[in-house]
């Protein structure tokens, strides 16, 4: 090996050097396009069955992918190329420099491998590349670390990465990659700018050019995720954490949507219009004959439980005997859809009863206190009113939403020590919870205040560990013993308050926040937001089936309903007991993507002004989707009002509370 003098003048052409000096970066770039193809196709093996397998497509996902991957090289190069053009050469001929060289190098290749683990653990759990939920993932560290702490062997996990890192760089060296002569050569600070100006230009010209929308391939969703790249992903959530419905949607006139939104929530028999004093505001009365009941309501949100899990819908595997057994005995709502695929997008649909708009939900928001609010309704009538939570609530901003929004909250920094039977990460078992639920029941009964309880659950999440010795399938186990858990921890806590005088007197309410999963061929795969509604209350609800469509934002409206409340209302959802069946709709979206759905079609609006349009038919596990050509009747035109209008209310803060 040759090393040549420090005094050694460059060639002619003055290449050599700075080639040499910009190796590095080469070879960066590189590593990171073969280590994203090598994530891409490990990924495309784990979901293969959901794609369209052709090597059309394949080739498709390639090369759209490579796009990708060059693109996050060069965003990521950006503070190498710029340290590379503007070290003198008597600082990078440091020996520390020369040390840091390989330090660098060695750092770099750890962390993207551990980046292709994390990408590979996220697909694991939502069957997407990362996203929003990576971006607050990275808010809320100690929740997620401790997640994966108990649901993946860390350890062995860091000791395979170091161990891969060690041997590629070990190859690498013996390949004479990592040859630190290229920091001997002289350069001049015109010829590394020179060198490393491509590197600063081709990433301002790839944010203007390059698009998150160039992904979309294929009407297989999973095609599109594929062809993503996981870093240029996360950015792009970042930077898009919010999309503006003006820029990005398809709209129509802002009172003639809001007019149309307003005509049809009239549908439902007893609503009557108030005269809006803004033309964007769908306020109005709603009224029921007879005496109001003062029942209690305690409501029950079920984290991550499909509707599939149960027997009820069709599932063989006898993982709900207690719910399926609810199902028979109370007033059950076959066709219920979530709006969305986190948490906080359902708790904004059951209490804000509002479509799920572009980009954070309503929790999330800043400006989001003294929102039209079931808390607040209740709250008016003289309820105990509580958010009671077996996590933290500070996580998703879940406490201070609450908090404001006529809620009085119980998180688990409010459990002592002696309440908690077992927890993880995310919170008590479900147990612990309902246990506590009883509790605060018992002093509002006891203080003659009817109660309303929003009472959120965890253990029906990753890591699925709960206490020994309820079911028979050992903790953790999986998603199956988690579901199974969950099952008996509901029974438990029906058969608990059965014995307390308020129960004869109140309507438990039993559904979910969102499915398990949303991931699926389809831009909306419709079967992965169908979860269950149980409203029990033997005294006062005879047993029956509601099959008609419902959507998670018609549960509150539906509930005052069958109290026979009459309120002002700002709410976007119906009682559906009395509202006819063609005028029905459920809501469906991510943060992007934004459906309706009426009878068996699916409207979907999407960024870049675009719609798309679907029948559709499911059963249990499983859904054809067939696209057509255009909308059923007035299905877009309504579907843009819906979202167009509830955007606007947002925005002009007439979203709040009534007087």
């Amino acid at each position: 090996m040759i090393t040549p003098s420090p005094d050694q003048p460059a060639t002619s052409s003055g290449s050599r050097p700075l080639v040499a000096r910009f190796a590095g970066l080469y070879r960066f770039i590189v590593l990171f396009l073969i280590l994203s193809q090598i994530i891409r196709l490990t990924l495309g093996i784990k979901a293969f069955e959901s794609l369209d397998p052709s090597w059309g497509g394949a080739l498709t996902i390639l090369a759209t992918g490579l796009l990708f991957d060059a693109t996050a090289a060069l965003y990521c190069s950006i503070p190498f190329a710029l340290y590379l053009m503007l070290l003198p050469d008597r600082l990078f001929r440091h020996p520390l420099q020369r040390f840091g060289y390989l330090a660098i190098h060695f750092v770099v290749l750890y962390l993207l491998i551990f980046n292709g683990v994390s990408e590979w653990i996220f697909w694991d759990e939502f069957g997407v590349r990362y996203n929003f939920i990576a971006v607050d993932y990275l808010v809320y560290t100690h929740e997620v670390i401790g997640n994966i702490r108990q649901s993946y062997p860390v350890p062995l996990l860091l000791s395979a990465i170091l161990a891969a890192t060690v041997l590629i760089s070990w190859i690498a060296w013996r390949a004479r990659w990592l040859t630190t002569e290229s920091v001997l050569l002289p350069t001049t600070l015109g010829q590394r700018t020179r060198q490393g100006i491509p590197f600063l230009l081709l990433p301002v010209i790839a944010f203007w050019a390059i698009d998150h929308s160039m992904a979309d391939i294929s009407h297989n969703r999973f095609h599109n995720e594929l062809a993503k790249n996981g870093l240029y992903s996360l950015f792009s959530a970042f930077i898009h954490n919010e999309l503006e419905y003006s820029l990005f949607y398809l709209q129509r006139d802002e009172a003639q949507a809001a007019a149309r939104v307003r005509e049809l929530l009239l549908a439902e028999p007893g609503s009557k219009p108030i005269p809006p004093q803004n033309p964007a505001d769908i306020a109005r009365t709603v009224t029921h004959p007879g005496p109001e009941k003062r029942l209690n309501v305690i409501q029950l949100t079920i984290e991550s439980f499909s509707a599939d899990f149960m027997g009820f819908f069709g599932n063989p595997e006898g993982l709900t005997p207690h719910l399926d057994r609810l199902a028979k005995e109370s007033l059950t709502f076959t066709q219920l859809y979530a709006t969305g695929n986190r948490t906080d997008r359902g708790m904004e649909s059951l209490v804000l009863s509002v479509p799920p708009t572009p980009g954070r939900s309503k929790v999330k928001r800043p400006n989001n206190e003294g929102l039209f609010s079931s808390g607040e309704l209740f709250r008016r009538r003289g309820y105990d009113t509580r958010f009671i939570y077996g996590g933290y609530g500070y996580f998703d901003n879940m406490n201070y939403f609450f908090g404001h929004n006529g809620f009085e909250v119980v998180d688990r920094t409010q459990l002592k020590k002696e309440e908690i039977t077992q927890e993880n990460i995310w919170g008590v078992a479900d147990e612990d919870l309902f246990r506590r639920t009883i509790r605060e029941a018992d002093q509002a009964h006891a203080a003659g205040k009817p109660f309303y309880y929003f009472v959120m659950t965890t253990t029906n999440h990753r890591p699925f560990t709960y206490p020994d010795g309820r079911i028979d399938i050992p903790s953790p186990g999986g998603r199956s013993g988690a579901v199974k858990y969950t099952d008996w921890a509901v029974g438990h806590f029906l058969a608990e308050a059965k014995k307390h005088p308020w129960f004869d007197d109140t309507l438990f309410v039993i559904t979910a926040d969102h499915c398990a999963g949303s991931a699926g061929k389809t831009e909306l795969p419709v079967s992965r937001y169908h979860i269950p509604l149980m409203i029990h209350a033997p005294r006062h609800l005879q047993p029956r089936l509601e099959e008609g469509l419902t959507s998670q934002i018609d549960i509150t409206p539906t509930v005052l309903g069958l109290l026979g409340w009459s309120y002002d209302s700002r709410f976007f959802g119906q009682d559906v007991l009395r509202t006819p069946p063609e005028a029905r709709r459920a809501f469906i979206g991510t943060y992007q993507k934004l459906g309706m759905i009426t009878g068996d079609r699916l409207t979907i609006l999407s960024p870049q002004q675009q719609s798309s349009h679907y029948r559709f038919e499911r059963g249990w596990g499983k859904e054809r989707q067939e696209r057509v050509e255009q909308a059923e009747g007035t299905m877009l035109d309504d579907a843009i009002a819906f979202y167009q209008t509830a955007n606007t209310m947002r925005h002009k803060k007439l979203d709040k509370s009534l007087p």
